[in-house]
């Protein structure tokens, strides 16, 4: 008869097991290779309709919607954990397992609803770069006598060239392009703290009305447009794409090493996660901030962004008119560098096929380049482009929420019980911003 082994013998090779599944401590080199990804998504929550909506806010409510972009930044770190969370544990991007989990119409239905954003965020982006080079460089232009659509359809091509240049450096590996968007979100960043410095601030209306929401008939159409600004659905799709050259080297691996490597690359996820997305939430809020401070009260409110730039000139300064400008050029031509980089994997991932990013950018070019060519209102169209994405949004969170709470997807990733709660708060709170607008609208609010 065979021997029990006694718990003794037993008790260190159970040790040595648990042991080789700790997850290594952080380190400071290797937690920078992994910062990226989540700050390449954060350039959207900072884009030209953030500009747009947030200022629009701040001029006529003053610090009053501050909350929204509290209340949509703790959104934003859930969404993009999880969406970089699916793309670790499966190796494959949310278009890419809605295709593959999902029904074909369902699958098809999706896809529209992410081009629908797709486009929206093209035409806000690439108008926002557009408007940026318009701003800077627009009043030299006019000296040789170049009417203003001229000068915009000028603005136009050139940040189309720029975007490209900026595609470009895809070429050079996947970290170069990463570190050249993180470089634009730094410059971004230090525009607005400088803009701080012009303006004189209410710290305790800002603290209070951070944390209070105050919301009624005026400000829940732009309430949710900042909703639809800061909670972008295009990049709910990229940033389960932008960990996949991580993941990738993460599966060549034993099983075990892999697992290990799968949880090592989620913790430094979190961690850039959670950075990026509340430098966006200071930046956005430093918007609504200077926008308050500078305009709140005045009289000014529904001016376009030229006319603010304009004022700010005089009223603060013209270098504060021109670090606006910078901001503004820097955000554009970033986010609609992401933009186009989004469109791609939307594109590819729900149909199968393989299409050119080039190919993409100069698409996605022409609804824009007609809105400016018709003289349309670039702020009217930038706002009403975030409330579109606000109404899409629930198209591809509630597929994020459904893969990454099924264990056959996920399986020892898969959400634990606060997470999927959490996850559908956030969806329950946007369908009901969209709900409380369309009612609202159809009385007449």
């Amino acid at each position: 008869m065979a021997m029990a082994t006694p718990p003794a013998a037993q008790s260190p090779q159970r040790s040595r097991w648990r042991s080789s599944l700790r997850l290594p401590k952080l380190r400071t080199g290797e937690l920078w290779y992994y910062f990226g990804p989540a700050f390449v998504a954060s350039i959207a929550y900072i884009d030209p309709g953030n500009f747009a909506t947030n200022f629009d806010g701040g001029t006529r409510f003053g610090y009053k919607l501050l909350w929204v972009l509290l209340w949509s930044n703790a959104m934003a770190i859930l969404i993009q954990y999880l969406s970089a969370k699916l793309g670790i544990a499966t190796g494959r991007t949310l278009p890419q397992n809605c295709r593959t989990h999902f029904t074909r119409r369902t699958t098809i239905g999706l896809w529209v609803a992410a081009e629908v954003s797709a486009l929206a965020t093209d035409l806000a982006e690439f108008l926002g770069a557009a408007l940026g080079f318009y701003l800077l460089f627009g009043p030299w232009v006019a000296r040789y006598g170049f009417a203003k659509p001229t000068i915009l359809l000028m603005a136009a091509v050139a940040a189309a060239i720029c975007v490209f240049l900026i595609l470009a450096f895809e070429l050079w590996g996947f970290r170069s392009l990463e570190i050249a968007i993180m470089a634009f979100v730094f410059v971004i960043g230090a525009c607005y703290l400088v803009e701080l410095f012009f303006v004189h601030l209410d710290w305790k209306q800002i603290a209070f009305h951070t944390v209070v929401p105050m919301i009624d008939r005026k400000s829940i159409y732009i309430a949710v447009a900042m909703l639809g600004a800061t909670v972008m659905p295009h990049v709910i799709y990229l940033h389960s794409a932008l960990v996949q050259p991580r993941a990738f080297s993460d599966s060549q691996s034993a099983p075990k090493a892999a697992y290990l490597k799968q949880l090592r690359h989620l913790r430094f996820e979190a961690i850039d996660v959670f950075a990026a997305m509340n430098g966006a939430w200071l930046v956005n809020s430093a918007m609504i901030v200077v926008a308050a401070a500078a305009f709140a009260g005045t009289g000014r409110a529904g001016m376009s962004i030229e006319e603010a730039h304009q004022t700010l000139g005089p009223l603060l300064g013209p270098i504060s008119a021109t670090v606006f400008a910078v901001a503004l050029l820097c955000s554009g031509l970033s986010s609609s560098t992401v933009g186009t980089m989004a469109g791609q994997i939307i594109l590819e991932g729900f149909l199968e096929v393989r299409f050119s990013i080039f190919l993409r950018r100069l698409l996605t070019l022409l609804p824009a380049i007609a809105v400016i060519a018709i003289g349309l209102d670039p702020l009217k169209i930038l706002i009403l482009s975030q409330v579109a994405l606000s109404f899409t949004l629930p198209f591809a969170l509630i597929p994020l929420l459904l893969l990454t709470n099924n264990p056959a997807v996920m399986d020892r990733f898969v959400n634990g019980r606060v997470t999927r709660v959490m996850g559908w708060i956030t969806v329950a709170i946007i369908l009901g911003l969209n709900a409380l607008l369309l009612w609202m609208t159809a009385t007449g609010g």
